[in-house]
């Protein structure tokens, strides 16, 4: 029997074994096999490592999507952490290759999946506020939301959190050295139910401007001459 003589439930069956490239290069092979690729039902699931796989196109977005995650484990990660104003020339250029793409991506999740009911997201160091917010907004049933060094996430976000999570019953910011102490402490008296983690986030170091680091220096200075 040849694979194109199974029906469609068995075809899409077949499908959900395989990685997303696998899918897509199966899908080239014919009509039939094309438009079982292209069944919602096969992406309610999607999973990537880097924000590399985010541009392959060998996937489908769309309303059907219920869990995403996105979870970048590289030395490169480091770079992305680093404060603008401190890297030289060679990281930004590193930089500019991808600072927008996770968060086009996510933006464009937020316009077309809004079932979607778990977001992790991992070492993506270029991701603000303002995508989550839109996430947070579009997404009403959102119930999972796991964020691990994220290092230009806010209070913002979680303030986000207490006016749109309402189905929201799990949070982790961990590992998010713009979080504060007062933003957590808002999110457990707004939002009582909601199990929130976030470990290491409340004690690391903020982000700080040049003016600010500069003027501190001088402060010290001064205590040391007095």
């Amino acid at each position: 029997m040849h694979i194109t003589q199974l029906n469609r439930e068995c075809l899409l069956h077949l499908f959900s074994f395989l990685d997303k490239n696998s899918r897509k290069n199966l899908a080239k092979t014919c009509h039939k096999l094309l438009e079982v690729f292209q069944d919602p039902i096969l992406w309610s699931l999607l999973n990537f490592n880097s924000p590399a796989e985010l541009k392959k196109h060998n996937f489908l977005l769309g309303p059907a999507l219920k869990y995403l995650s996105i979870c970048w484990h590289s030395e490169r990660v480091k770079v992305c952490n680093i404060e603008d104003w401190m890297k030289n020339n060679f990281q930004k250029d590193f930089c500019n290759k991808h600072e927008n793409t996770v968060t086009d991506f996510l933006l464009e999740v937020g316009n077309r999946c809004p079932n979607l009911l778990s977001l992790t997201l991992s070492g993506c160091g270029h991701v603000t506020d303002d995508c989550l917010l839109l996430l947070l907004r579009n997404c009403p049933s959102l119930k999972t939301l796991k964020l691990e060094n994220c290092v230009r996430i806010t209070d913002q976000t979680l303030e986000a959190v207490t006016l749109y999570g309402r189905s929201l019953q799990t949070l982790h910011v961990d590992f998010c050295r713009n979080i504060t102490q007062t933003g957590l402490e808002k999110v457990r008296e707004k939002c009582p139910s909601v199990m929130l983690s976030a470990e290491r986030s409340a004690n690391m170091i903020p982000d700080s401007k040049p003016e600010k680091k500069f003027t501190l220096g001088k402060s010290s200075r001064k205590l040391v001459q007095l």
